[in-house]
């Protein structure tokens, strides 16, 4: 008698399990050594064989239904953005020492020269706007100026100023030939000191060259290598270092920076930039609590996110986006324009679930949005429903406000480099050196993670496993409904295999498994993760099941495994997949592609976690869920194991080796972006603690972290060091009598 009273071949009829993704066998005979699911030629009914997403595409925002839901998803938000920006945890934060030279002083107002770094080589270079004949501490806007051609010295010229006082674009000459200054000066006349800071490659900002930041479409294999990288290479995307986080740790060192200076009123701080310092004005916004009131123009929208490089990052978008990133601000006051781009229907798509997000937290009338027919601008109408704005959320008590024209600063009055301050050469060498001063950073603070006890080892999985949260993209919670679907049964010496699809109904996801149930059934079932055939590397070329696996069914244990995502039968032509697929975008970033859609590495952990998620909740389930897996699929195991939170007794993987710091095609199949900062293979060993582990492939012992974050949970690491061919039966050997 069964568990729930079935028999034996009724219980399998509704069973099904499954595992994952390695290189157990190297067999290349998949048609005659395993069964399929499906006909030769068929592929999975899976959603994630279809388009990917990228930035064009629709990112509509539902807003919550409680404030406990929103809870819960603002903090999830709030840390993919810090992760995808490569600043969670924040980075060292010393006390900024800023230059502040060449007062240039003006009627009503002056302007101070500024720069310093954010991070060893990271430079902040802007202008600091003080209104005149007013006592501190007083209001204080940001202003990100974005993709405006030379930044702060930006001039749109004679002829295009001409045409836009025409069109009621702008009032005045000079503040339409200089529309940066215009904000900048009206503001500080208005009584707020205002920070105008250059986006990376802009105006004063020489820390990378614009064509590098803003333009970057090709990858340079003389800085792709594990030992001298740039940006944008699988380096630096492997310590999620890139273009987007950059700029936003500039913008969070801005204001540690404002913070201390006495003439800058703390709880009064606004942010407001247009089109790419847009960007920075709803990120800065959604992270960082000290922003009062934002806002951005003629960015926020459900359709294009941003279309530079320094606009995207890897994990960024991926199930969210702007208009989510807007109510991040919530019940904080945030207004926002739309344009003749892709914002144009900002009042209609975005503005009303805003609206209704900010009426559930108790502040419906913090939210605007207007759309004004010009082209992309931060022009004279949408400045001034800035000011009006910045009035009303920062308590400026203007009755009338009004522009006027103004005398704008030269590019000699405005640059902060001089023959005292020189700009500093931009190289190879210094781009090189500023990025490792990031990584020795975060080296530095990952150190200092390794758990040392109970408590250490709780801090470590906030930090370094909430990291790896937002990177899987999932946990067991989160993998949705699941169902069985049997397509063949066949009665084998001593035990009973049936084919068929394990059903992620939620997201419609689709995996080809097969299932062994001996005779004799423990209770226990191995999920045996298999190479780029899956599946087929349960069996032998002669179609029997591997030794491992045999050993496995005598002892009671039912056996399964499955196609990951393009494994097995998910391969058309049964060809290994060597690179993953990326969106239709010439420009070689894995923004682009992977800031939209998980990396296949984590949707490969997925898949393990679908077949647990399965396991638990099936009527029959067993009693134990086992996972075995060598080489990357043993690294794609333990992820699913440490996103699992429990639901594994045991773990067994031979790392053979293997580690993410050693990638640098920014295409590989196993790039997971971010595994190097937290920590490699090690980390997520780690994170599988107290889960019973045999590890091999390093060498006889556990690596120091694994080890020390084990003992720090009060278990231990089985450690091996036998030959690669004999690790399979090893773990059959160790499951069976542990």
């Amino acid at each position: 008698m069964q568990p729930d009273g079935l028999s034996r071949r009724e219980l399998l009829q509704q069973m099904g399990l499954a595992v994952a993704a390695a290189t157990l066998s190297n067999t290349d005979q998949y048609a005659e050594a395993a069964p399929r699911v499906a006909a030769e030629g068929t592929l999975p009914n899976d959603a994630r064989l279809g388009a990917l997403k990228d930035l064009n595409g629709y990112f509509a925002f539902t807003a919550p239904k409680s404030k406990e839901e929103w809870a819960a998803r603002q903090e999830y938000v709030q840390r993919q953005i810090l992760v995808a920006c490569g600043i969670w945890p924040m980075p060292s934060r010393p006390e900024v020492a800023a230059t502040v030279h060449g007062r240039v002083e003006r009627d009503d107002y002056t302007v101070d020269r500024v720069f310093f770094e954010s991070s060893p080589g990271l430079l902040v270079t802007g202008s600091l706007y003080r209104p005149k004949g007013r006592t501190g501490p007083l209001p204080t806007i940001l202003c990100p100026h974005g993709h405006w051609q030379n930044g702060r010295f930006h001039d749109h010229g004679e002829a295009t100023v001409k045409n836009e006082i025409k069109a009621g674009a702008e009032k005045f000459e000079v503040g339409g030939r200089h529309p940066l200054q215009a904000r900048c000066v009206q503001l500080a006349r208005m009584g707020c000191n205002v920070f105008i800071y250059d986006m990376q490659g802009y105006a004063d900002n020489g820390s990378f060259t614009f064509d590098l930041i803003h333009r970057f479409a090709k990858q340079r294999p003389e800085l792709s290598k594990p030992d001298r990288w740039g940006l944008f290479s699988a380096q630096s995307e492997l310590r999620l270092l890139n273009a987007l986080g950059l700029q936003t740790w500039n913008s969070v060192r801005v204001l540690d920076w404002l913070f201390t200076l006495p003439e800058v009123d703390k709880t009064r701080i606004g942010v407001t930039g247009a089109s790419g310092g847009g960007t920075q004005t709803f990120m800065l916004t959604a992270i960082d609590e000290r922003v009062a009131a934002a806002f951005p123009a003629v960015m926020v929208s459900t359709a294009m996110q941003g279309g530079c490089t320094c606009e995207n990052a890897t994990y960024l978008r991926v199930n969210t986006g702007n208009i989510e990133f807007a109510a991040m601000a919530a019940p904080r006051p945030i207004a926002m324009t739309g344009a003749d781009d892709w914002t144009v229907e900002i009042e209609t798509k975005g503005l009303p679930q805003l609206k209704e997000h900010y009426a559930l937290l108790g502040a419906p009338n913090n939210v605007s949005a207007k759309y004004m027919k010009f082209p992309h601008n931060y022009n004279s109408p949408s400045r001034h429903m800035m000011y009006e704005f910045f009035n009303g959320a920062l308590k400026l008590g203007l009755a009338a406000i009004e522009e006027r024209d103004f005398k704008p600063l030269t590019k000699e009055e405005a640059t902060v480099w001089s023959g005292e301050h020189k700009a500093p050469e931009l190289t190879e060498d210094f781009e090189v050196k500023a990025l490792q001063a990031l990584d020795a950073d975060s080296k530095a603070q990952m150190a200092k993670l390794a758990p040392t006890n109970a408590a250490a080892l709780t801090e470590f999985r906030r930090v370094v496993g909430g990291a790896l949260d937002i990177m899987i993209g999932r946990g067991l919670a989160q993998v949705g409904e699941t169902k069985w679907d049997k397509r063949d049964e066949s009665e084998r010496e001593g035990f009973s295999e049936y084919a068929g699809y394990i059903r992620n109904e939620s997201r419609r996801e689709e995996l080809p498994t097969v299932f062994l149930y001996p005779k004799n059934w423990n209770k226990e079932v191995v999920l045996w993760i298999g190479g780029d055939q899956g599946k087929a590397d349960l069996f032998g070329a002669d179609q029997k099941p591997t030794p491992a696996v045999a050993e496995l069914l005598k002892q009671g244990f039912a056996v399964a495994s499955a196609d990951l995502l393009y494994q097995g039968e998910f391969l058309k032509d049964g060809n290994a997949l060597t690179q993953y697929r990326t969106v239709n975008n010439p420009r070689e970033f894995a923004g682009y592609t992977l800031g939209y859609n998980h990396p296949l590495f984590s949707q490969r952990v997925h898949d393990v976690l679908t077949l647990i998620s399965f396991m638990q909740h099936y009527k029959t389930k067993p009693e134990k869920i086992h996972v075995a897996g060598l080489g990357w699929s043993g690294i794609i195991a333990a992820a699913a194991c440490a996103q699992a939170q429990g639901a594994v007794a045991s773990l067994a993987v031979s790392t053979r080796g293997v580690r993410f710091g050693s990638i640098s095609e920014i295409r590989d199949v196993n790039l997971l972006p971010g595994a190097v900062k937290y920590g490699d293979v090690p980390a997520i060993l780690a994170l599988c603690a107290p889960t019973k582990l045999w590890l091999s492939g390093e060498g006889g012992q556990a690596p120091a972290l694994t080890a020390a974050a084990y003992k720090s949970a009060n278990a231990s690491v089985s450690t091996a060091n036998g030959p690669a061919d004999g690790e399979p039966l090893a773990i059959a050997k160790w499951l069976t009598t542990k």
